[in-house]
């Protein structure tokens, strides 16, 4: 019998979560390598008795994926002979192929049970319990790996030692390690080994491992983005920016159309600080991703970087368009308002954030900064009052609220503010300082 595959467990992964200041955010990514987790059917081998005509029909229907029909003959295969393992194990590969897992568990381990040395048997039942999350996979993985697969030896050695090892990798990553690397002498140019290796090196922080891993990888498959990714993922942990790019930029020459790539590398170059170089691909990613929140947010934040306020100011009203009931967005819109003195908007988008989240702390400072730009000092005051609730005092303010008070033409509270303006300032901030005391002569009264 020739070698059949079925829709199995996804071994081909992508470990991406870059972590570097706020300005960088999840990228993930797709399969990679052989698919490990697909069953097989094994070769013809040979019987002590000839096979039964049933078993023979059916395996001649399977070779034209007749299920149906070959399910039949199976069975009447099985009501004839009860231990033949090759029905069996055909009739589990039916199961699989058709989606009834459970009963093609069943099947393989009467398969196996009939003749426990045969991989394929062995494989497939590892296997498939491995996609139910059976804790018992691993016992005919390992099973497989000790015995001489019918055709193809070394592949199908190579592929079970793989599957164990991905069987493996959270509960025994020791042995999932022992596993790869046995694959790895089988298939030398199998990518697959050095790309999970360097998964598992990477959780236990051995990153300077995982780097070799996923060069390797990266060597034997140049064409694919897997390891690139995880390069750049490694790269992003470990702070190298440069090397992080050059990476990405490997990868968007491969897949120039993902857009996620396009948004993570516009990342990288903020961190970097090329604000024009990281904008052309944040606009690049969003045309290819348009409904990436992040993204925006990210671009809102570099053009106010940039000092480029009018685009900032127009991507937030842009998301708050979408979003209005995002406080952080109405107050990010407020502080790029204040940057242009536009204080009675900016008061307004601050009064929306804290009417949606009363307790953003910084934004009572902001707000209390607007309003006396807008000379409404009652509000300061409030303003201030609240902030009190969730943050320190600082030198600014007591000065903002000494002036709030002076315009009030309540003295005393000024004064009292100017007093613990200066002392808390003590000569950091000297114009405003000698403007405190000047102000002090003039309300406070004469002795």
């Amino acid at each position: 019998m020739e070698v059949r595959s079925l829709a199995g467990m996804v071994t081909g992964k992508l470990r991406l979560a870059w972590i570097l200041v706020a300005a960088l955010c999840l990228f993930t990514g797709w399969g990679f390598g052989q698919n490990t987790g697909q069953t097989v059917r094994h070769q013809r081998v040979a019987v002590e008795e000839p096979a039964p005509a049933e078993l023979l029909q059916a395996e001649t229907a399977l070779d034209k994926k007749d299920f149906a029909s070959a399910e039949t003959l199976l069975k009447q295969a099985i009501a004839h002979d009860e231990k033949n393992y090759r029905a069996w194990f055909d009739l589990g590969y039916v199961y699989n192929a058709t989606g009834r897992k459970n009963d093609a568990i069943e099947a393989y381990r009467k398969s196996v049970a009939g003749k426990p040395d045969v991989f394929e048997s062995n494989l497939n039942l590892g296997l498939t319990l491995a996609q139910t999350g059976s804790p018992d996979a691993a016992q005919f993985l390992r099973a497989a790996t000790q015995l001489k697969p019918s055709a193809h030896p070394e592949d199908g050695k190579a592929r079970a030692w793989i599957s164990l090892g991905h069987v493996l990798e959270s509960s025994n990553p020791r042995e999932a390690l022992e596993a790869f690397g046995e694959a790895a002498k089988l298939q030398p140019n199998n990518p697959e080994p050095p790309l999970s290796t360097a998964g598992i090196r990477e959780k236990q922080n051995d990153l300077a491992g995982a780097e070799r891993e996923y060069q390797q990888a990266s060597k034997l498959a140049p064409n694919s983005t897997e390891p690139l990714a995880g390069l750049v993922n490694l790269y992003m942990k470990m702070k190298r920016l440069p090397e992080a790019e050059s990476n990405l930029r490997r990868y968007l020459a491969l897949d120039p159309q993902n857009g996620r790539a396009h948004l993570q590398l516009g990342r990288i170059l903020t961190a970097e600080g090329k604000p024009d170089e990281a904008l052309k691909e944040l606009n690049q990613g969003l045309l290819l991703s348009p409904h990436d929140a992040e993204a925006e947010r990210d671009m809102a934040s570099l053009y106010e970087s940039s000092g480029k306020l009018t685009q900032a100011e127009a991507q937030y009203r842009s998301l708050l368009s979408k979003r209005p009931d995002q406080a952080d967005l109405h107050y990010g819109l407020a502080n790029i308002l204040m940057k242009q003195h536009k204080f009675p908007e900016a008061q307004s988008e601050l009064l929306s954030a804290l009417k949606l989240q009363p307790n953003l702390a910084e934004a009572y400072g902001s707000l209390a900064v607007t309003a006396s730009e807008n000379g409404n000092y009652p509000l300061a005051v409030k303003a201030l009052a609240a902030r009190q609730q969730f943050l320190p005092e600082t030198p600014a303010t007591y000065f903002l609220r000494a002036t709030a008070y002076d315009h009030l033409k309540q003295f005393k509270l000024a004064a009292e503010n100017y007093h613990q303006f200066i002392a808390s300032s003590g000569g950091k901030n000297p114009d405003q300082e000698w403007q405190a005391k000047h102000r002090l002569i003039a309300i406070e009264p004469k002795k």
